[in-house]
């Protein structure tokens, strides 16, 4: 299922890591190719990386976690994991607002907003779960911005399939 819901758990995986700047909003760069295919590069190791991150209000990073996953972004091309925390956020930010068939973009407030009725009128997501989603994504729509860079766009739909792969 290609959803908003899908990107905030990896935002929340690299707050998490880049700390409490990262929760608070997309700090928008305008995307470069050459971080893009860094990102992709970098991705599925980082992705199992932060799956060891344990979440919670008393959770603490391993250090030695964390250290691995800053090693990642900078063997793939990053200055230092802030770096790929930008590049993540602002390539998240766009493919929340592209449609997986068309590949139409709607800013992020009118992306979230659809994820969050889809979320409302699916049946088979149990309650809890249905309630954190739209705790999480109500979240999301409070500091949810228009996007800066228009050029990010096209540069995150000419990698779509690759990204959207990635981020599974």
């Amino acid at each position: 299922m290609h959803s908003a819901f899908r990107f905030l758990i990896l935002i929340v995986a690299t707050a998490f890591i880049s700390g409490p700047a990262t929760a608070q909003g997309v700090k928008q760069i305008q995307l470069s190719e050459k971080q893009v295919q860094s990102f992709l590069a970098a991705q599925k190791e980082i992705s199992k990386l932060t799956e060891k991150i344990q979440d919670g209000p008393n959770a603490k990073p391993d250090p030695k976690v964390e250290a691995a996953v800053k090693a990642a972004a900078t063997k793939n091309g990053f200055a230092g994991f802030d770096e790929y925390s930008d590049v993540f956020d602002n390539i998240s930010m766009i493919m929340s607002g592209l449609d997986p068939k068309t590949k139409a973009f709607s800013e992020p407030k009118i992306a979230i907003q659809k994820e969050i009725d889809g979320v409302k009128a699916d049946k088979a997501i149990p309650e809890e779960q249905k309630k954190q989603q739209l705790n999480e994504l109500n979240e999301a729509l409070k500091s949810a911005e228009p996007v800066k860079f228009p050029t990010n766009i096209e540069i995150v739909k000419k990698y779509y399939d690759q990204i959207d792969a990635a981020l599974q």
